[in-house]
This record gives structure tokens, C-alpha cells and sequence, in this order.
């Protein structure tokens, strides 16, 4: 069976902040990254307020029985511009498609909202990220600033 199938994507709600949490913290300390809970990272507390209500879109990947495996950001920057935020997943999810299925929604989604250009941050240790953005077209370039624990945008 395919998993991807197995899974619907949703809106976040500020309800599954704690879940979404615990998901990105537990990838980003198995690839050796530190959680920012104060800082990058605090849009987590209020998802809501973060992203739909500043019309962007902050949607998770939950299995039939509610668990949550994956989640990903679109971040309004400006009236052209969005960030992809906080697109991960936990391991047991990893290989069957559900990253390009994130990628895919995520990209679709800023398109509808108008956005014209995707930017992103990651760190290079993220390997099967890092060659899924340059899979679809992410070109590496020099921000002005970037987040302290990446090293690539």
C-alpha cells in the first residue's frame, strides 16, 4: 500500500503546536541541530498567528489515527515572496514520497496565494532535504542574514 495515500494533509492549528514541536525538535536533535524554542523557532507557539493570519499556510501531515508525521510552512515575506518553513518529517515517514507530497502542497499553495518567488534556509546536514530542494529547482544564494543554524539558502 502506499503510504502516502495512508496520510491527509491539514491546516495546523494552534492545538497541534505542542505535536509540530516535538516532531521538528526530535528531527533537528537527530541530525545534531539545536532547537531555538525562543528564538527561530517560536512560531510554534502560536501557528495561527504566525502564518494563516499573516496569510501564509502552516499544514500537517497526520496517519488515520491522528499521529502526526510531517509538517511544512509557507512563510509571507512580502507580496511576492514567501519562505518555506519547517518542512519535516519523522523517520518512519521518510522514502515513501510523503517529502515531495509536503514539497508539492506547499509549493502549489504560496502559487495559489500569489506568491512568485520561494526562498528557503536549511542546513547541509540535511541531506535528503537539502537534494529534494535542489530537485526542484532550488538554486543556492546569499541572503542578507540566516538563521544561526543553517548553512545553506
Amino acid at each position: 500500500m502506499n503510504r502516502s495515500q495512508d496520510v491527509r494533509l491539514r491546516p495546523a492549528r494552534n492545538a497541534d503546536g505542542p505535536t509540530i514541536q516535538a516532531l521538528v525538535f526530535a528531527v533537528l536533535k537527530e541530525y545534531g541541530l539545536a532547537s531555538d524554542p525562543d528564538g527561530i523557532d517560536a512560531d510554534l507557539h502560536d501557528i495561527e498567528s504566525h502564518y494563516q493570519q499573516r496569510g501564509g499556510i502552516f499544514d500537517v501531515l497526520e496517519e488515520p489515527d491522528g499521529h502526526v508525521v510531517g509538517c511544512v510552512g509557507v512563510f509571507p515575506i512580502d507580496a511576492a515572496t514567501c519562505e518555506l518553513r519547517k518542512m519535516y518529517l519523522v523517520p518512519s515517514a521518510r522514502g515513501g514520497g510523503l517529502g515531495r507530497r509536503l514539497l508539492d502542497a506547499a509549493l502549489g499553495k504560496a502559487k495559489a496565494l500569489g506568491f512568485r518567488r520561494v526562498v528557503l534556509e536549511t542546513a547541509s546536514v540535511l541531506t535528503e532535504a537539502a537534494s529534494l530542494y535542489r530537485r526542484y529547482g532550488f538554486k543556492l544564494y546569499k541572503p542578507d542574514h540566516m538563521s544561526k543554524r543553517c548553512n545553506e539558502a
